[in-house]
Protein backbone atom coordinates (compact mmCIF):
# COMPACT_ATOMS: atom_id res chain seq x y z
CA UNK A 1 0.00 0.00 0.00
CA UNK A 2 2.79 2.42 0.98
CA UNK A 3 4.77 1.52 -2.17
CA UNK A 4 1.69 2.18 -4.32
CA UNK A 5 1.13 5.54 -2.64
CA UNK A 6 4.77 6.54 -3.13
CA UNK A 7 4.63 5.55 -6.79
CA UNK A 8 1.48 7.61 -7.26
CA UNK A 9 3.00 10.69 -5.59
CA UNK A 10 6.25 10.37 -7.57
CA UNK A 11 4.32 10.06 -10.82
CA UNK A 12 2.27 13.15 -10.01
CA UNK A 13 5.42 15.16 -9.27
CA UNK A 14 7.03 14.12 -12.55
CA UNK A 15 3.93 15.04 -14.50
CA UNK A 16 3.74 18.42 -12.81
CA UNK A 17 7.41 19.25 -13.40
CA UNK A 18 7.91 21.83 -16.16
CA UNK A 19 9.28 20.49 -19.41
CA UNK A 20 12.69 22.01 -20.26
CA UNK A 21 12.45 24.42 -23.16
CA UNK A 22 15.06 23.60 -25.78
CA UNK A 23 16.45 26.40 -27.92
CA UNK A 24 15.29 26.13 -31.51
CA UNK A 25 17.96 25.01 -33.94
CA UNK A 26 18.65 27.63 -36.62
CA UNK A 27 20.32 27.32 -40.00
CA UNK A 28 22.47 29.39 -42.30
CA UNK A 29 23.52 28.89 -45.91
CA UNK A 30 26.84 30.10 -47.33
CA UNK A 31 28.66 29.78 -50.65
CA UNK A 32 32.42 30.14 -50.43
CA UNK A 33 34.00 28.11 -53.19
CA UNK A 34 34.57 24.39 -52.67
CA UNK A 35 31.92 23.08 -50.29
CA UNK A 36 34.33 20.44 -48.96
CA UNK A 37 36.42 23.25 -47.49
CA UNK A 38 33.55 25.34 -46.18
CA UNK A 39 32.05 22.27 -44.52
CA UNK A 40 35.33 21.36 -42.86
CA UNK A 41 36.03 24.93 -41.71
CA UNK A 42 32.62 25.67 -40.20
CA UNK A 43 31.77 22.33 -38.60
CA UNK A 44 34.61 22.83 -36.09
CA UNK A 45 32.95 25.86 -34.48
CA UNK A 46 31.51 25.34 -30.97
CA UNK A 47 27.73 25.45 -31.20
CA UNK A 48 27.56 24.16 -34.77
CA UNK A 49 25.45 21.02 -34.83
CA UNK A 50 25.96 19.90 -38.42
CA UNK A 51 27.11 21.11 -41.82
CA UNK A 52 25.83 19.70 -45.11
CA UNK A 53 27.21 20.34 -48.57
CA UNK A 54 24.73 21.27 -51.27
CA UNK A 55 23.61 23.69 -53.95
CA UNK A 56 21.57 26.88 -53.99
CA UNK A 57 20.94 30.06 -55.92
CA UNK A 58 19.86 28.63 -59.25
CA UNK A 59 16.69 27.56 -60.98
CA UNK A 60 17.21 23.82 -61.52
CA UNK A 61 15.42 21.50 -59.08
CA UNK A 62 17.40 18.65 -57.50
CA UNK A 63 20.61 19.59 -59.30
CA UNK A 64 23.48 17.14 -59.60
CA UNK A 65 27.16 17.94 -59.19
CA UNK A 66 27.68 17.41 -62.91
CA UNK A 67 24.94 19.93 -63.73
CA UNK A 68 26.18 22.56 -61.29
CA UNK A 69 29.82 22.22 -62.36
CA UNK A 70 28.76 22.71 -65.98
CA UNK A 71 27.86 26.31 -65.01
CA UNK A 72 24.40 26.08 -66.59
CA UNK A 73 22.15 25.96 -63.53
CA UNK A 74 22.83 29.25 -61.76
CA UNK A 75 23.55 27.31 -58.57
CA UNK A 76 26.56 27.76 -56.31
CA UNK A 77 28.23 25.12 -54.19
CA UNK A 78 27.01 25.90 -50.67
CA UNK A 79 26.91 24.58 -47.13
CA UNK A 80 23.91 24.54 -44.83
CA UNK A 81 24.97 25.08 -41.23
CA UNK A 82 22.63 23.97 -38.42
CA UNK A 83 23.55 25.65 -35.17
CA UNK A 84 22.46 26.20 -31.58
CA UNK A 85 21.86 29.98 -31.20
CA UNK A 86 22.37 29.67 -27.45
CA UNK A 87 25.99 28.66 -28.09
CA UNK A 88 26.91 30.47 -31.30
CA UNK A 89 25.18 33.45 -32.88
CA UNK A 90 24.52 34.07 -36.55
CA UNK A 91 26.84 37.13 -36.55
CA UNK A 92 29.64 34.92 -35.19
CA UNK A 93 29.02 32.43 -37.98
CA UNK A 94 29.22 35.29 -40.47
CA UNK A 95 32.52 36.39 -38.98
CA UNK A 96 33.97 32.89 -39.46
CA UNK A 97 32.53 32.72 -42.96
CA UNK A 98 34.28 35.93 -44.07
CA UNK A 99 37.60 34.81 -42.63
CA UNK A 100 37.41 31.61 -44.70
CA UNK A 101 36.77 33.20 -48.11
CA UNK A 102 38.50 35.63 -50.44
CA UNK A 103 35.94 38.47 -50.47
CA UNK A 104 37.79 40.26 -53.27
CA UNK A 105 37.22 37.50 -55.82
CA UNK A 106 33.83 37.37 -57.53
CA UNK A 107 34.89 35.05 -60.33
CA UNK A 108 35.19 31.98 -58.15
CA UNK A 109 37.31 31.13 -55.14
CA UNK A 110 40.99 30.29 -55.15
CA UNK A 111 41.76 27.75 -57.90
CA UNK A 112 38.08 27.02 -58.55
CA UNK A 113 36.72 29.36 -61.20
CA UNK A 114 33.20 30.02 -62.43
CA UNK A 115 29.79 31.13 -61.21
CA UNK A 116 29.22 27.96 -59.19
CA UNK A 117 32.15 28.89 -56.94
CA UNK A 118 31.16 32.54 -56.30
CA UNK A 119 30.95 33.69 -52.65
CA UNK A 120 27.36 34.30 -51.57
CA UNK A 121 25.61 34.75 -48.23
CA UNK A 122 22.06 33.38 -48.55
CA UNK A 123 19.82 34.95 -45.90
CA UNK A 124 16.62 33.69 -44.27
CA UNK A 125 14.47 36.58 -43.08
CA UNK A 126 15.11 40.20 -42.19
CA UNK A 127 17.31 39.48 -39.17
CA UNK A 128 19.83 37.47 -41.19
CA UNK A 129 19.74 40.06 -43.97
CA UNK A 130 20.51 42.86 -41.51
CA UNK A 131 23.31 40.87 -39.87
CA UNK A 132 24.82 39.95 -43.24
CA UNK A 133 24.92 43.59 -44.36
CA UNK A 134 26.51 44.59 -41.05
CA UNK A 135 29.14 41.88 -41.44
CA UNK A 136 29.95 43.13 -44.94
CA UNK A 137 30.57 46.63 -43.58
CA UNK A 138 32.73 45.21 -40.78
CA UNK A 139 34.77 43.14 -43.23
CA UNK A 140 35.40 46.14 -45.44
CA UNK A 141 36.43 48.19 -42.42
CA UNK A 142 38.87 45.52 -41.26
CA UNK A 143 40.42 45.27 -44.72
CA UNK A 144 40.55 49.06 -45.04
CA UNK A 145 38.62 49.12 -48.30
CA UNK A 146 35.32 50.47 -49.58
CA UNK A 147 32.43 48.01 -49.14
CA UNK A 148 31.68 48.29 -52.85
CA UNK A 149 34.98 46.51 -53.50
CA UNK A 150 33.75 43.34 -51.84
CA UNK A 151 32.53 40.62 -54.18
CA UNK A 152 30.47 38.60 -51.70
CA UNK A 153 26.82 38.74 -52.78
CA UNK A 154 24.07 38.85 -50.15
CA UNK A 155 20.66 37.60 -51.26
CA UNK A 156 17.60 35.76 -49.93
CA UNK A 157 17.69 31.97 -49.78
CA UNK A 158 15.13 30.25 -51.98
CA UNK A 159 15.98 26.57 -51.60
CA UNK A 160 18.84 24.42 -50.35
CA UNK A 161 19.46 21.22 -52.26
CA UNK A 162 21.60 18.62 -50.51
CA UNK A 163 24.56 17.36 -52.54
CA UNK A 164 25.32 13.74 -53.27
CA UNK A 165 26.37 11.53 -50.36
CA UNK A 166 29.98 11.22 -51.55
CA UNK A 167 30.42 14.98 -51.03
CA UNK A 168 29.32 14.88 -47.37
CA UNK A 169 32.07 14.83 -44.71
CA UNK A 170 34.59 14.69 -47.53
CA UNK A 171 37.50 16.12 -45.52
CA UNK A 172 36.99 13.53 -42.78
CA UNK A 173 36.47 10.54 -45.05
CA UNK A 174 39.11 11.42 -47.65
CA UNK A 175 41.75 13.14 -45.53
CA UNK A 176 44.80 12.77 -47.79
CA UNK A 177 42.97 13.74 -50.98
CA UNK A 178 41.31 16.69 -49.23
CA UNK A 179 44.52 18.06 -47.73
CA UNK A 180 46.31 17.80 -51.06
CA UNK A 181 43.46 19.53 -52.89
CA UNK A 182 43.31 22.36 -50.34
CA UNK A 183 47.10 22.91 -50.53
CA UNK A 184 47.24 22.69 -54.32
CA UNK A 185 44.34 25.13 -54.62
CA UNK A 186 46.22 27.69 -52.55
CA UNK A 187 43.27 28.34 -50.28
CA UNK A 188 45.12 28.90 -47.00
CA UNK A 189 47.94 30.85 -48.67
CA UNK A 190 45.45 33.32 -50.13
CA UNK A 191 43.45 33.55 -46.90
CA UNK A 192 46.64 34.51 -45.09
CA UNK A 193 47.36 37.17 -47.70
CA UNK A 194 43.90 38.71 -47.34
CA UNK A 195 43.19 38.36 -43.62
CA UNK A 196 46.64 38.06 -42.07
CA UNK A 197 46.59 36.71 -38.52
CA UNK A 198 42.78 36.70 -38.49
CA UNK A 199 42.52 34.19 -41.34
CA UNK A 200 40.36 31.18 -40.47
CA UNK A 201 39.51 32.59 -37.03
CA UNK A 202 36.51 34.04 -35.21
CA UNK A 203 38.56 36.82 -33.62
CA UNK A 204 36.55 40.03 -33.12
CA UNK A 205 36.42 42.37 -36.08
CA UNK A 206 39.47 44.62 -36.32
CA UNK A 207 39.81 48.08 -37.78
Amino acid sequence: MIRSLLSFVLGAVLLAAPTPVLAAVESAVFAGGCFWCMESDLEKLPGVISVESGYSGGTVSRPTYQQVSSETTGHQEVVQVRFDPARITYPTLLLSYWRNVDPLDGGGQFCDRGDSYRPVIFTKGDDQQTAALASSAAAANELGINASTLKVEIKPLKKFWKAEDYHQNFAELNTIKYKYYRWACGRDKRLDEVWGGNARTANPWAG
